[in-house]
C-alpha cells in the first residue's frame, strides 16, 4: 500500500463520520432527480406533442451520447465524445462533459479526458463520458472514462479563477473545465474497469457514492483485481476515500456499469449498490457495511455470455420508494435479448433476504433483460426492456397491466409526469404514452438519431439528448 493510500485510510477512520449530514435538495441535481432515483416529476406543462424541426434551440453534441442531460444553475450538462471538437487543441478520441446555456443553447465550456492506454478492455473507443453528473451547488461530480471520480466547477474557467488545487492545469481558457479534485480508482484502488467506467454518482451529506466498474479481463475469463472494491464512498469536499466495500469480489460476471441509489429506512441511511454478480446490496451509508443483500436471479440460473445465459447482472439504477427498492436485471446490450426479472424488494431486512423480502416479481415470459431504470407515479410503475417494450405495472401487486412495443431497442429509461410517460429508442423515436392503467399512445416522433438517454423536464422546457444533438423543446401541445 502506498503512503498516499495509507494517509487516505487514516483520514477516513478519523473524520468521515463527522461529515455525514443530509443536505437540502434545492441545490442538487442528479440522474433520477432525487437520491431515491425515481424518474418521475410532479411538474406540469410537459409537452404532449412537438415538432422536432422547430425546437426552442438545438445544440451539437459528439457522435455518441449516453449521459444526461442535467439542468442546473442556468446550464445544461451532457456527457458525450469529442467528435464535435469544440477546442481544436484538444483533438482525438476523448470523453467530454459539455456545458450549454439553458436559455439559448450556446456552448459554454467543456471538460475532456483522453483515453486509457490499455484500449477497449478498459476504455471502449468513441463512447465518451457515460456517467451522468451529480451536481451540488457549484460542484459537478462524475466518473470519467479514465475511471476517475472527478469534481469540477460549474463555471469552468469562464469566471477567470482556478478554484482547485490543480494549479498546473494546462487548459485554462474560458471554454475549459476547472478541476477541483480527482480520485483515480485505478491508481488508488487497483480497479480494473471492463470496457468503460460508467457509474453515475450520488451524494448525501458530504459523501459521494460510486460503483467502481471493476470487471473481468479482455478474454472474459479472469478478474484481474478480485480484491479491488466495487463500491466506494469519497468525501465530496476533499476527494478522500471514505470507505470501500469488496463485494462481490470474485463473483463478478462481466462488468459493473450500474449506479447507486439512497434511501432512509427506520431513520438510517442505506445506499443501494447494484452488483456485477446479479445481487443488489444495501450498505450502511456512513460506513459501507452490509445491511442486506438480494439475489435478483433464480437460483438455477447459469452465467454464460450471450443469449443462452440465464443469469444476469444489474446495469440499471435501483429506485427507492416507500421502503421498497425496485430493480431489474440485464446484460451488455451486445449480448442480445433474453429473459429478465423485475423485482420489488422490501428494504427493511438484514442479511440474505432473497427468500423473504420479495414483494413481487415480474419475469419469465413477461419481462426481458434491461439496462433501464423504472419510474413510479400515482400507484403505477413504468419500466422498459432492451427488446423495446414499455410496461405499465401495478405498483402494489406487480401485475402487468399493459405493454407497448416501440419496435426498437431501448437503452434509456421512461420518464413520467403531467399525465405522460416519455421514452426514446435506438431508432430515434420518442413515444409519449398516457399515464395510467390503460395503454394509450398520445404522440410519437423521430428525433433524427438514436436516443440512448432519458428525457428531462426542467423550468418549463423538455430536454432530449439524441446520439449527436441536444434539443430544448418548449410549448407544444
Amino acid at each position: 500500500m502506498s503512503i498516499r493510500q495509507m494517509w487516505r485510510r487514516w483520514l477516513v477512520a478519523g473524520v468521515v463520520l463527522a461529515f455525514f449530514e443530509y443536505p437540502s435538495q434545492a441545490q442538487e441535481s442528479m440522474w433520477g432527480f432525487t437520491p431515491g432515483r425515481n424518474l418521475a416529476t410532479t411538474a406540469t406543462g410537459i409537452p404532449a406533442k412537438w415538432d422536432p424541426e422547430s425546437p426552442k434551440w438545438v445544440a451539437e453534441l459528439g457522435a455518441q451520447t449516453y449521459a444526461g442531460p442535467i439542468v442546473h444553475g442556468g446550464k445544461v450538462f451532457v456527457g458525450t465524445n469529442n467528435q464535435s471538437m469544440k477546442n481544436p487543441k484538444l483533438g482525438g478520441d476523448r470523453g467530454v462533459i459539455m456545458a450549454f446555456n439553458e436559455d439559448d443553447g450556446a456552448f459554454l465550456w467543456q471538460m475532456t479526458h483522453t483515453k486509457l492506454p490499455a484500449g477497449r478492455v478498459n476504455d471502449w473507443p468513441q463512447q465518451g463520458i457515460c456517467s451522468t453528473p451529480y451536481i451540488d451547488g457549484d460542484r459537478i461530480y462524475y466518473v470519467s472514462n479514465q475511471c476517475q471520480v472527478v469534481c469540477i466547477d460549474t463555471e469552468g474557467f469562464r469566471d477567470g479563477e482556478n478554484d482547485g488545487p490543480f494549479i498546473d492545469e494546462t487548459e485554462t481558457s474560458e471554454i475549459d473545465g476547472d478541476v477541483i479534485w480527482s480520485y483515480d480508482m485505478i491508481e488508488e484502488l487497483t480497479v480494473f474497469p471492463h470496457n468503460l467506467a460508467t457509474s453515475s454518482p450520488i451524494g448525501v451529506g458530504d459523501l459521494l457514492f460510486v460503483v467502481t466498474s471493476n470487471g473481468v479481463d479482455e478474454g472474459h475469463v479472469a478478474i484481474p483485481a478480485p480484491f479491488a472494491p466495487s463500491f466506494i464512498a469519497v468525501n465530496k469536499k476533499t476527494g478522500e476515500l471514505a470507505w470501500e466495500n469488496g463485494l462481490p469480489g470474485e463473483d463478478i460476471l462481466h462488468g459493473q456499469w450500474g449506479s447507486p441509489a439512497y434511501g432512509e429506512v427506520e431513520g438510517k441511511g442505506q445506499v443501494y449498490m447494484p452488483g456485477g454478480d446479479g445481487w443488489l446490496y444495501a450498505l450502511e451509508a456512513k460506513t459501507g457495511k452490509l445491511i442486506w443483500k438480494f439475489d435478483c436471479n433464480p437460483k438455477d440460473s447459469v452465467w454464460e455470455l450471450g443469449r443462452r445465459g440465464t443469469r444476469n447482472a444489474l446495469i440499471g439504477t435501483p429506485v427507492f420508494y416507500d421502503n421498497r427498492v425496485f430493480i431489474a436485471v440485464g446484460q451488455d446490450p451486445e449480448h442480445g435479448e433474453g429473459v429478465g426479472h423485475l423485482w420489488a424488494i422490501d428494504a427493511t431486512g438484514t442479511g440474505d433476504v432473497t427468500s423473504t423480502h420479495a414483494v413481487w416479481h415480474l419475469g419469465d415470459e413477461h419481462y426481458n433483460r434491461t439496462i433501464s431504470t423504472v419510474a413510479i407515479k400515482d400507484g403505477m410503475l413504468y419500466a422498459a426492456d432492451l427488446s423495446g417494450f414499455v410496461y405499465g405495472v401495478d405498483l402494489e401487486t406487480g401485475e402487468r397491466l399493459w405493454r407497448y412495443d416501440t419496435l426498437a431497442a431501448i437503452w434509456g429509461s421512461p420518464f413520467a409526469g403531467d399525465g405522460k410517460v416519455l421514452i426514446g429508442d435506438e431508432d430515434g423515436d420518442v413515444a409519449v404514452l398516457k399515464e395510467g392503467r390503460e395503454l394509450e399512445l398520445l404522440f410519437e416522433t423521430n428525433m433524427g438519431s438514436a436516443v440512448y438517454t432519458t428525457p428531462v423536464f426542467a423550468n418549463g422546457v423538455l430536454y432530449l439528448a439524441t446520439r449527436n444533438k441536444l434539443f430544448a423543446i418548449e410549448g407544444g401541445e
